[in-house]
C-alpha cells in the first residue's frame, strides 16, 4: 500500500473510533436536549475555541443561526466568542490571552445560557477560564474534547469526548458532532 493510502487509512480508522465512542457516550443525546431546549426558551448560545477549534466554533454558530431552522423549528440566539478579533484582541491586550472568552462571557451572558467549547487537548487556559466563568455565571456547560480531555473535562456539565491522538482528527470529529447535532435539531 503507498503511503498515502496508508494515511487515508488510519485516518478512517481513527475518525471511526470517533464515532464509535460518539454513540455510547451518554452525553451525547442529553447534548441534543441541552441545546433543543436552549432554543425553546431563547437562551443564547455562546460558541469558543482557539485556532482550528475557533473556526469550528464560528462555523457551528453560522449553522446555529440558519441552518438549524431547515425543519421549521426555529432559529437560535448564537454568539461566538472566537468571532471578533477586535474583541479578543483587546481582552487579549489589556486582560491577558486566557481571559479572552470568560470577559466575554462575563459581559454577555446570563443565567440559564449555553456554552459549547471546542478543545483538541482541554488544557487551553482560555477555554477552561471561560468554563471556570460559566459554572460562576450558571451557564450550562458541552465541551468537545479530543486526546484525554484535559482539565475541561472536570470543568464541563457534559462532556463529548474523542479519545484520539490526532488534532486533525479530533477537530474533523468535533464538526462531525456538530453537525450531527444540526440535524437533530432540524
Amino acid at each position: 500500500m503507498n503511503p498515502a493510502n496508508q494515511k487515508l487509512e488510519k485516518y478512517r480508522a481513527l475518525l471511526n473510533e470517533g464515532m464509535e465512542e460518539l454513540a455510547k457516550n451518554p452525553a451525547w443525546p442529553r447534548a441534543q436536549e441541552a441545546l433543543s431546549a436552549a432554543r425553546q426558551r431563547r437562551a443564547t448560545v455562546f460558541l469558543a475555541g482557539n485556532g482550528g477549534s475557533a473556526a469550528n466554533a464560528n462555523h457551528l454558530a453560522t449553522d446555529l443561526i440558519y441552518g438549524a431552522n431547515a425543519g421549521g423549528k426555529g432559529t437560535f440566539r448564537v454568539h461566538s466568542l472566537s468571532a471578533n478579533a477586535s474583541v479578543l484582541t483587546c481582552l487579549g491586550n489589556d486582560t491577558g490571552y486566557e481571559n479572552v472568552f470568560a470577559k466575554q462571557l462575563e459581559a454577555l451572558a446570563q443565567a440559564g445560557d449555553l456554552l459549547l467549547v471546542f478543545s483538541g487537548s482541554g488544557n487551553s487556559p482560555n477555554v477552561l477560564h471561560a468554563l471556570e466563568a460559566a459554572r460562576r455565571l450558571k451557564v450550562f456547560s458541552i465541551s468537545f474534547l479530543g486526546f484525554d480531555g484535559g482539565k475541561a473535562k472536570s470543568l464541563s456539565d457534559l462532556v463529548l469526548h474523542f479519545p484520539v491522538h490526532d488534532m486533525q482528527v479530533a477537530e474533523d470529529l468535533h464538526m462531525i458532532a456538530g453537525h450531527l447535532l444540526l440535524k437533530a435539531l432540524q
